[in-house]
């Protein structure tokens, strides 16, 4: 590409007046940059993808051998279907621009979808996969629908055929309903938030016993606004049961996987949440037969009861009658078992008396006594034998000691021989040198003595 015609980058200028500040070379090629590039298109994989407080995105686009920065302003971020996320293949169509305080250029997006795929599609799958992922969907959190409603909540448009079917179905089946209509946007730009509020105002009604939210068919840009996370979990919070009746019977959004009950029309919708006027009426009737039967059989239950209590009320003086001799014969019996017993004790009183009288005090005192003399003579006896015993073992033992006593041997004459230290008994003569000094014990005292010759025994001897 030929250099801008106002550089003055040509050979004949001087080397001085080509020199530039920072700046100024910038801003000249922020000016080429965004005057050379229009509107574009660039392919490329999400990365370090970030959105700030302010509300503005800013990312960067890669392949195998570049990067390109990319920042998308607040206003165009708000109108993306989907959450942009690393690793993502986007296409991001915008204008090419230089930002001059890190010098650094970057593309600012207008636009950016999915690569091979819708963007609302991606978003509707990452809504519902994140919903499903905290139980929204599950079955066990839906609630059953009123049998018979009395009072009917509907959000819809004024303008779509869907509220002239609902109405036209509850009239025909269920005329003494009331419904209430809370009119709302089903498509377009802040749809969705119109839906919330009709939706939180409608559940304001007193006495409401169900919900009917949706609209008639259209693409899925129209039926868009039924998509949306807020509306979402604001039918989830609903205090009544909701049925979602959105477009067709193919047609599926996020509010249908979380409503109580999904209806593949809003007609449909009105079938389901009340019967048929003829239906209610045979069911009523059974009810009736039914009522009937039960109250036959329990009045001939009653009357049953009532013929047997006149039956025992003409036998009643009979009945006095043995029900008096019962009590004389029950009295004589009482009598006669109140002597046995008395009878009985007294018995046992007068054995107690006389086993009283045969253990008398002072008796037993004596025999005690006496029985404590003779323990008291037995055990000095035994005391003796034992001492007398004792001392004859302690001679016998002392004896014997003394006879094994090495002061016994000396008293016969023996000696023995030690050291000058007395450490250590000399039992040889060949352990003894002239002149070395000896100690000698004998029975009475000790004496010290010094070696003057030694006649060792010879092994013949």
């Amino acid at each position: 590409m030929p250099l801008h015609p106002d550089l003055p980058f040509d050979d004949e200028t001087p080397a001085a007046a080509r020199a530039l500040s920072v700046s100024d070379l910038t801003a000249r090629l922020k000016q080429l940059v965004e005057r050379g590039f229009g509107t574009l298109a660039v392919e490329g994989e999400l990365s370090n993808c970030r959105q700030w407080s302010s509300g503005h995105l800013y990312f960067t686009l890669k392949d195998d051998y570049a990067q390109l920065r990319a920042v998308m302003f607040r206003t165009a971020a708000q109108r993306l279907k989907f959450r942009p996320a690393d690793g993502m293949h986007v296409v991001a169509r915008g204008r090419l621009g230089v930002y001059e305080a890190k010098g650094e250029y970057q593309i600012v997006c207008d636009v950016l979808e999915p690569h091979g795929l819708g963007a609302l599609q991606l978003a509707f799958d990452q809504l519902k996969r994140r919903l499903q992922a905290e139980g929204l969907f599950d079955a066990a959190r839906k609630r059953p629908l009123p049998p018979l409603p009395r009072r009917i909540g509907v959000v819809t448009s004024l303008d779509g055929a869907a509220v002239r079917d609902i109405l036209r179905v509850l009239t025909q089946r269920h005329p003494t309903a009331r419904v209430v209509v809370r009119p709302a946007r089903v498509q377009g730009d802040g749809a969705a938030l119109d839906l919330v509020r009709a939706l939180r105002a409608i559940a304001r009604v007193p006495e409401l016993d169900v919900v009917i939210i949706g609209r008639g068919g259209g693409s899925a840009e129209d039926l868009w606004a039924f998509n949306d996370e807020t509306l979402a979990r604001a039918i989830v919070a609903c205090p009544v049961p909701v049925i979602s009746a959105v477009g067709h019977e193919v047609d599926f959004t996020i509010a249908d996987f979380v409503a109580d009950l999904r209806a593949a029309t809003p007609s449909n919708a009105a079938e389901l949440v009340v019967e048929r006027a003829d239906h209610v009426c045979a069911r009523i009737r059974h009810a009736e037969h039914r009522l009937e039967a039960l109250v036959g059989r329990a009045v001939a239950r009653r009357q049953q009861a009532a013929e047997r209590l006149d039956l025992k009320l003409h036998r009643w003086p009979a009945l006095v009658v043995m029900r008096d001799r019962d009590r004389q014969e029950l009295g004589m019996r009482l009598e006669h078992a109140i002597g046995d017993r008395l009878s009985r004790l007294a018995h046992r009183f007068e054995g107690a008396r006389r086993r009283l009288e045969r253990r008398d005090v002072r008796r037993v005192a004596a025999e005690l006594r006496t029985r404590l003399v003779q323990a008291d003579v037995r055990l000095r006896a035994l005391a003796a034998r034992h001492r007398m015993t004792a001392d004859a073992r302690v001679r016998e033992l002392a004896g014997r000691l003394h006879s094994l006593s090495p002061l016994a041997v000396l008293g016969r004459g023996y000696a023995v021989c030690w050291d000058e230290t007395r450490t250590s008994i000399i039992r040889s003569a060949r352990r003894v040198q002239r002149g070395q000094a000896v100690r000698v014990t004998l029975a009475d005292g000790e004496l010290g003595c010094r070696i003057e010759d030694t006649w060792p025994t010879t092994e013949s001897e």
